[in-house]
């Protein structure tokens, strides 16, 4: 092959740019989960006309973040506590899969990485920036499963990606001190660190045991009964 023989570099299309946009304020919490879309809204907020828009919104209804829902409109969607269940059992495979690797010979460098991520968590909380938090804690479970070396576990975490921001953001609320999750972490690092694997693996699944317990329990509560189902942001 010469270089002659190389395709283009294709650039990014007007709706891809405004999908990315939307994906990072659903991510974030920006765009709530919930709240409606409304083409000329957002066309006049990106300064585009509808078609992109448009077009942009049906990706990521594709993608199964929106929900399109007829005669009334596009709305970010919201998770249920089946939701949460899933994405937290996903999650838990990967990172349990990611953590057999690291221990098996990764455990000083993936430590020292987990320590960056504990760090900005720790002074994010200290300074009261709930949003800051996520992002750490989001930070240390990529850093975990980044460390294992595994493309394909690398590549399974990223699909999860939204939807476990999604989560972080309203398990913050869940803390009556958010410095009880940076110690979460700490604990967890310190594990992978030395120690008995056993303790590592069973500080994980607690962890991501804890953290479908405590949304259940904020959906029940802000439906006012365990039984009637709700959703994050609802």
């Amino acid at each position: 092959m010469t270089i002659f023989d190389l395709e283009p570099v294709a650039r990014q299309s007007t709706a891809e740019l405004i999908a990315d946009r939307l994906r990072v304020a659903i991510m974030r919490g920006n765009l709530t989960a919930g709240s409606q879309l409304g083409e000329a809204d957002l066309a006049a907020k990106f300064q585009v006309s509808r078609g992109p828009v448009r077009e942009a919104m049906q990706r990521l209804v594709s993608e199964g973040l929106l929900n399109s829902v007829r005669h009334r409109g596009i709305f970010v969607i919201e998770l249920t506590i089946d939701d949460i269940e899933d994405v937290y059992h996903s999650r838990a495979a990967i990172e349990r899969g990611a953590l057999e690797r690291v221990l098996e010979g990764r455990r000083d460098v993936t430590a020292a990485a987990l320590s960056s991520a504990v760090e900005a968590m720790r002074d994010a909380a200290d300074r009261g920036d709930i949003s800051a938090v996520s992002d750490a804690d989001q930070q240390f479970h990529e850093t975990l499963v980044q460390s294992s070396g595994s493309a394909r576990l690398v590549r399974a975490a990223r699909t999860l990606l939204i939807e476990t921001r999604m989560c972080l953001g309203a398990l913050q609320s869940t803390y009556a001190d958010i410095h009880e999750q940076v110690t979460e972490h700490d604990q967890l690092r310190d594990a992978i660190a030395a120690g008995p694997p056993e303790r590592a693996f069973k500080l994980l699944a607690d962890h991501m045991d804890d953290a479908v317990t405590r949304l259940r329990e904020q959906q029940a509560a802000e439906a006012g009964s365990p039984e009637k189902g709700t959703e994050i942001g609802g």
